[in-house]
């Protein structure tokens, strides 16, 4: 058995978080080092290390995610301007091997980002 990711340790209650939001599909926590006044993480329960091995079956459960992270900003105080953000791989800046979702909002957010 493969050890579990930080994402599924949290999910467990193993490690502590400040959860957002919960449903049966995915859970929500704000971010530990944000890059946002409001940076939070949306994250399935499933476990898909990133996009690239997402399997074709797994397409709704990531359209479930990025519903679930308008009703967070909206419930959060920030759905008129926020970032939504997927980075896939190191080189793109993923650190956590478990897919998830960042919700970037509360200051200007230049683009290109980078």
């Amino acid at each position: 058995m493969s050890e579990k990711t930080l994402f599924e340790r949290i999910m467990d209650r193993e490690i502590p978080a400040d959860f957002v939001y919960e449903d049966d599909r995915c859970f929500a926590i704000r971010d530990i080092n944000p890059a946002a006044p409001q940076h939070i993480l949306v994250i399935p329960r499933k476990p898909i290390d990133r996009i690239q091995n997402m399997a074709e079956a797994d397409r709704e459960l990531v359209g479930h995610l990025l519903w679930a992270g308008g009703k967070i900003a909206k419930e959060q105080g920030f759905e008129d301007a926020y970032r939504v953000v997927i980075n896939n791989g190191a080189g793109a800046g993923q650190s956590v091997f478990h897919l998830h979702v960042h919700l970037l909002s509360g200051r200007d957010l230049s683009w290109p980002p980078g």
